[in-house]
């Protein structure tokens, strides 16, 4: 009997795919890399990964178990089209929703939110108080994701860091974590992880070990969680120059990040040995 496939849980936005405004990240015109849009919202592209890191993607999905981990509602996962196999398991909204073959566990999503009820202040409370204190001057949108958190969109540069902070205080008094990530802020409930869905999905598929990637402070309880991780040399975490004792810090930054992290994982999986 061959032994369980590693298992891969990889952020995707600003890690493995990226927007228009976040693909270089200051890269030279003469230096950027032919790309491959994976996104189309509306009729328009949305994100991007570059050709090789789609080559390097379609290879990892025949040597791993891939498994696409995002906050993103289903809805916008289900957007994006990854080049290689398609994924039997993906985590969205933070872990709230763990997919097997595109549809949602409804047994998983069922222990998700009797721990949020249990756990932490409702949702109810923490939008009242976005609404309440947000100032429409820097707010241009209001967003409930799945009925299990919240997210504002802003004009980052109008953004008040104090704001930021007193509402990291009182969401953290609640049970609840805030990240800033470009353009959105997040109110996630604590025990709403990526890496609990990561362990599920480690669990049903029998794997000896966890690669993970991100660059958000909603992918520390992945990266930790995880046998290997991966940072980029951009985003919350890097600005905070966190690591953990299994996480290295990368120092490229935009789709050179996203290429360095596959290669990374499929130079893991190539120790691991074959399956």
């Amino acid at each position: 009997m061959s032994a369980a496939k590693a298992l891969v849980a990889s952020d995707l936005d600003r890690t493995l795919i990226y927007s228009a405004a976040a693909l270089g990240l200051t890269m030279p015109d003469a230096r950027a890399p032919r790309l491959l849009c994976v996104e189309v919202h509306e009729s328009r592209p949305l994100s991007y990964l570059t050709e090789t890191a789609a080559t390097l993607l379609q290879e990892l999905g025949d040597t791993a178990d891939f498994v696409p981990t995002t906050t993103r509602t289903r809805k916008q996962y289900q957007r994006i089209n990854l080049p290689g196999p398609a994924p039997k398991y993906a985590i969205c909204a933070n872990g709230g929703h763990l997919l097997v073959d595109g549809v949602s566990d409804p047994g998983w999503h069922a222990r998700v939110t009797a721990r949020l009820a249990a756990e932490c202040a409702p949702l109810a409370e923490v939008r009242a108080h976005l609404e309440a204190t947000a100032d429409p001057a820097w707010v241009r949108k209001h967003r409930v994701a799945e009925d299990l958190f919240v997210y504002l969109v802003v004009e980052r540069e109008l953004l008040p860091e104090e704001w930021v902070k007193d509402l990291a205080v009182w969401a953290e008094n609640r049970g609840w974590t805030v990240s800033l990530q470009g353009r959105k802020i997040y109110a996630v409930p604590k025990p709403l992880t990526k890496s609990a869905a990561m362990r599920e999905v480690a669990r049903r598929t029998g794997t000896t070990l966890t690669l993970a990637a991100g660059d958000s402070l909603l992918d520390a309880d992945l990266l930790l969680a995880a046998d290997r991780g991966w940072r980029p040399g951009h985003g919350e975490l890097a600005e905070a120059d966190w690591t953990g004792p299994a996480v290295t810090a990368l120092p490229e930054r935009g789709v050179a990040a996203g290429e360095r992290i596959l290669r990374e994982f499929l130079t893991a999986c190539e120790r691991q040995g074959p399956v």
